[in-house]
């Protein structure tokens, strides 16, 4: 199975040091979450191999990545401050970068697991939202902490907005709701991350608020898995209450 825990926030400025700082804190989580995802098969020493928690690895010790670049081959990555920062360092001096700094990451561990982050951040521009992706790919039945990596990434990056969506999800609110992602329109899944300005817009009766710390914000239950209809009927509700409004263009705010 494949879902996609986001968040997105406005313009927020901050330094290689501060970026590379919260990209630790974020990947030194994820093994404890998903201890699964990190136990490789046996003899799998490959570039994009995680280091398994009982294995290779001693148990605690972090995973290794994988960066992909704009050109070139991937490079393996080390989750410490010095090769985090490094690479933010070399991404914001690109030509290619306009603003910000960011990194696009892999790892693989068991069969059927595969860990995707991408994300850019410490940016100013009026009209690029700034955002952290994470992807999971999971064997049919695995359990998967949806709520715990939301509440991680609303902790880590302070967002404007979150949640945990995927394909079926999407596709459902697009067909149903009128949802156009082309349109920088936001959404909600069947979890929901909120800023304070947009949680205090939520209807009566739209979700129940987690107890789970994230960030400043509020993390909503909108619907169990696999009820589509909930998260449809929830979406549309946020949306004509003004909580799932965009940040204006142009943008001079982080929040709503």
């Amino acid at each position: 199975m494949r879902r996609v825990v986001r968040g997105f926030w406005g313009p927020r400025k901050e330094s290689i040091p501060e970026l590379a700082g919260r990209w630790k804190t974020m990947l030194d989580a994820l093994p404890a979450l998903l201890p699964a995802a990190g136990s490789a098969p046996a003899g799998q020493n490959a570039l994009p191999a995680l280091l398994p928690a009982a294995g290779s690895a001693p148990a605690g010790q972090p995973w290794t990545w994988t960066e992909h670049h704009g050109s070139g081959r991937p490079t393996r990555l080390r989750p410490d401050e010095a090769e985090l920062g490094a690479a933010l360092q070399a991404d914001h001096d690109s030509p290619q970068t306009s603003d910000g700094a960011g990194l696009s990451l892999t790892s693989r561990g068991g069969p059927g697991w595969e860990i995707e982050i991408s994300g850019r951040g410490g940016g100013e521009s009026e009209y690029v939202t700034q955002a952290v992706v994470l992807t999971v790919l999971s064997p049919d039945g695995a359990e998967v902490p949806e709520a715990a990596l939301l509440a991680l990434i609303a902790d880590v990056w302070q967002p404007d907005i979150g949640d945990v969506t995927d394909d079926d999800l999407l596709d459902a609110l697009e067909d149903d709701a009128g949802y156009d992602y082309t349109l920088s329109q936001l959404c909600v899944g069947r979890l929901g991350y909120l800023s304070l300005g947009r949680a205090a817009l939520v209807p009566d009766g739209v979700g129940v608020a987690r107890e789970e710390p994230a960030g400043e914000g509020v993390l909503l239950d909108i619907a169990p898995p696999g009820d589509i209809e909930a998260v449809v009927d929830a979406y549309v509700r946020l949306r004509d209450a003004g909580a799932l409004e965009p940040l204006p263009r142009p943008m001079n705010r982080t929040f709503l």
